[in-house]
């Protein structure tokens, strides 16, 4: 973990940012039970509350331990200097999955596309849900330099974060977000989002192929680190 040195207030950008995390965790709620075209729907509303809660849980520890993150996070794109080009097309990707998932699972609960699942798994899912958003704003609340896109933040004096789950592994967050598109369609029980969830697996580890090579070649200290650290997201295997 990069050291939090200085913890700053919230500025306008903070606010921000955490009226986006109210939103996110809002529309996510109204694609899915617009699309299933009901709102009789239980395990949707165990979901749509658990990812509601999520997104705010989020806001709360990032105002807590690192109100600088989200400051930085809810600056505008062209305050995102430098981000790499291939970023904004695997971002465009993730939003994609992520806007696409509520509402394919929607549909599949409308039309029975799927059918039933036992209980458990559906159990499971949220469970996993939970754990996803858990090891997601750990890693937030460990790394000063947590932004949304891939680029070497100068003006911020980028550093390499190694404590906290970056012990585990170089991109738990990348192992947080991979989980939850994993746990929404088990959590809504919905092979075809399960679909989507996998195609989100492959972006998420395009991207952390790509920006483990751009932080090597640009960081100094992260190949180092790297070298301490030996695995991206997934200990023992890559």
């Amino acid at each position: 973990m990069a050291s939090l040195t200085s913890i700053t207030r919230l500025d306008r950008y903070g606010y921000n940012c955490i009226a986006r995390h109210v939103f996110a965790g809002l529309i996510v709620g109204v694609l899915l039970f617009v699309a299933a075209g009901t709102t009789d729907w239980a395990w949707g509303w165990v979901f749509a509350i658990i990812h509601f809660l999520g997104w705010q849980a989020m806001s709360y520890a990032l105002a807590r331990w690192n109100p600088e993150l989200l400051n930085a996070r809810g600056q505008r794109r062209k305050d995102m200097t430098g981000t790499k080009a291939w970023d904004w097309v695997l971002l465009t990707l993730y939003f994609l999955i992520l806007m696409g998932q509520p509402i394919v699972a929607g549909l599949d609960y409308r039309y029975g596309w799927t059918g039933g699942w036992s209980s458990i798994v559906y159990v499971a899912g949220n469970v996993l849900f939970i754990a996803a958003y858990f090891i997601l704003i750990w890693a937030m609340v460990s790394n000063r330099n947590f932004e949304g896109t891939v680029r070497i933040q100068n003006q911020r004096g980028h550093q390499v974060a190694s404590s906290g789950p970056y012990r585990a592994v170089r991109h738990p967050g990348y192992v947080g977000v991979i989980l939850s598109l994993i746990a929404l369609p088990l959590a809504l029980g919905s092979w075809l989002a399960l679909v989507m969830g996998l195609a989100g697996l492959v972006v998420f580890v395009i991207r952390t192929a790509l920006e483990d090579r751009t932080l090597r070649a640009e960081l100094p200290g992260y190949a180092e680190f790297a070298q301490r650290t030996r695995y991206r997201l997934l200990p023992g295997v890559w």
